[in-house]
């Protein structure tokens, strides 16, 4: 059996998750999906959506067999007890794929990392696209 890991925010849910997520459980028999702690989201503005209400909102699509919140001090522990063969990042995740092989090496994770490529069949596949929309649309000017 192949156990796949995705990784990620998943804040405001959209077609690029699903994509991310359909993609990354065709690699393998089993997906779990290691969802970023509220806390740990420091590279990009921080979550909307609360880390439960994303964690289960993420367990209720097709392609995830498990749904994980991440470690709040080390995000290499869930990996350390899932025991993956593949890691998958998004293609707007900040990885570097040689860096995290390491990384996962050092820890005795000999997994591979694959990074799935962009979703772009919809301009709103993104969640900073979903918020600029918003305010676009429903925000007076001022």
């Amino acid at each position: 059996m192949i156990r796949v890991v995705a990784t990620g925010t998943f804040d405001l849910l959209h077609p690029g998750h699903l994509y991310y997520l359909t993609e990354s459980r065709r690699l393998g028999d089993e997906l779990h999906v290691i969802v970023a702690r509220d806390a740990n989201v420091r590279h990009k503005p921080r979550p909307i959506v609360p880390e439960a209400q994303r964690l289960e909102m993420v367990r209720a699509l097709k392609p995830v067999d498990f749904a994980h919140l991440g470690d709040s001090e080390d995000m290499f522990r869930p990996i350390e007890e899932i025991r993956p063969d593949i890691i998958t990042i998004g293609c707007n995740q900040h990885f570097d794929e040689r860096s995290l092989s390491a990384a996962l090496q050092a820890r005795g994770c000999g997994c591979r990392v694959v990074r799935i490529g962009g979703f772009t069949g919809t301009p709103l596949c993104s969640s900073r696209r979903i918020v600029a929309r918003v305010c676009e649309e429903r925000c007076p000017s001022g």
